[in-house]
């Protein structure tokens, strides 16, 4: 296909900068608002297209230098290029836009975007893929749209530096293994108490791999490693624990921290200090009292609301997950949190349950996964809970969900407040509120 010039107007939500080719949307990577380019069309839809760089005829003032290397080639960012605040522009704006066309609010009240302290340096844990080659193993992460592994020689510049560090050992480790080829990836997290690690076997050799990483123990480091041959329950412990944990705010002392934790292969906020950020925000909306019941919907190890259980008189958590609420109950315990009661239950049928039942909660607040959920959705507002705090990272499928919930029920989105979770993608965590009229 021939090129043609093309100017860049805004950022899209899946990273793309967008501008108008011929009449129709036309999405480019790598791109950022106020660049000139000549482009390729790559896929051509009937309203939309999409195209790829050939040529920065003029570069955007927006662009900066990217941190790492392997940008533009690696799979893990979208925005290294662009300058940070106007990332989070973007985000924001990008929030404005999912609540007026979807959730079709006309004038939503958005706080002002709250933005990381970290812009590198800030991913607590990383799945990296490997892959040995006639040149030695790659580690690190695929290639935007395929399979093939980028090779992070010198480590990614977004996760903690205590994660590049293992990363590192463990490679100059598992590069000379005869069955490299049966270990696809590695996870790593890394807690207040060390780094953790999950090696993703498929061999036929897992009692030799354990042999050899329990023979270099000492030069890994590890607090603790594992092997993961299949399912997450079939995590094989080669030494020390998975036990993981992190600091958030006391909302009973606002001077002091309190302390959960996590198994690995559980849940947890990626960026720990935006975690503290969005809790706040969080505590803020639910204005906790003494007589009210908090429902905390896919709880996971209580993250969200068991420091405010010393506020109100009752929470209770739902997940599906049974480590995670293994860990809240836990939590609950180490914190002498006696008001508080974890049960392991699909949420929308627990819900369906507690409707049935006419339990009422003065407040309910959900973190569903990055899909939402459609079906709790339509339930939730059968619960006549005075608040309801919707938390997520995906602002399509949240304003998806809060359209669905204000059609149903008798509640108005008061307010929403973005928060910058992910710097240098274009996701975004976002908290909203909404009352029942």
């Amino acid at each position: 296909m021939e090129q043609s010039l093309l100017e860049i107007e805004r950022l899209a939500s899946g990273g793309s900068g967008v501008g108008r080719l011929n009449g129709k949307v036309c999405f480019v990577p790598f791109s950022a608002p106020g660049d000139r380019l000549k482009v390729r069309v790559s896929q051509e839809h009937r309203s939309w297209c999409k195209a790829e760089i050939e040529e920065i005829c003029e570069a955007s003032l927006l662009r900066v230098k990217p941190e790492c290397p392997v940008f533009g080639s690696c799979g893990g960012c979208d925005w290294q290029h662009i300058k940070y605040d106007a990332q989070t522009e973007a985000k924001q704006q990008i929030l404005v836009d999912a609540l007026q066309r979807v959730a079709h609010c006309e004038t939503p009240k958005i706080k002002q975007i709250i933005k990381s302290e970290k812009k590198y340096g800030y991913r607590s844990r990383a799945q990296f893929k490997l892959y040995p080659s006639s040149t030695g193993l790659h580690v690190g992460f695929y290639r935007r749209g395929s399979h093939f592994v980028i090779d992070l020689t010198e480590g990614c510049p977004v996760v903690t530096p205590a994660i590049n560090s293992a990363m590192s050992r463990l490679r100059n480790l598992l590069k000379d293994i005869p069955d490299i080829n049966r270990v696809p990836q590695v996870t790593i997290e890394d807690g207040l108490d060390g780094v953790v690690a999950i090696i993703h076997y498929i061999g036929a050799s897992c009692n030799s791999l354990q042999g050899l990483l329990l023979k270099n123990r000492d030069m890994l480091g590890f607090a603790g490693l594992f092997i993961q041959s299949g399912r997450k329950e079939s995590l094989l412990p080669v030494f020390g624990n998975g036990h993981l944990t992190y600091l958030v705010p006391d909302s009973c002392n606002e001077a002091d921290n309190i302390s959960l934790g996590y198994e690995i292969g559980g849940f947890s906020q990626i960026n720990r200090q935006q975690n503290v950020a969005l809790i706040k925000m969080v505590s803020e909306y639910a204005a906790p009292e003494a007589g009210h019941r908090l429902l905390d919907l896919f709880c996971g190890n209580g993250n969200l609301s068991l420091h405010l259980a010393g506020l109100i008189h009752e929470l209770l958590g739902i997940e599906g997950f049974s480590p995670s609420i293994a860990s809240a109950v836990d939590n609950a315990r180490q914190h002498s949190v006696n008001n508080s009661t974890f049960r392991c239950y699909d949420v929308v049928e627990y819900v369906r349950q507690l409707i049935n039942r006419k339990d009422r909660f003065d407040t309910v607040l959900l973190d569903p996964p990055r899909t939402g959920n459609m079906e709790l959705a339509r339930d939730l507002g059968l619960l006549e809970a005075s608040r309801i705090i919707y938390v997520s990272c995906d602002p399509a499928t949240m304003a998806r969900d809060i359209a669905i919930i204000l059609g149903s029920a008798d509640y108005r989105l008061i307010e929403a407040t973005p928060l910058d979770m992910f710097p240098h993608t274009s996701h975004l965590e976002t908290v909203s509120l909404l009352k029942k009229i």
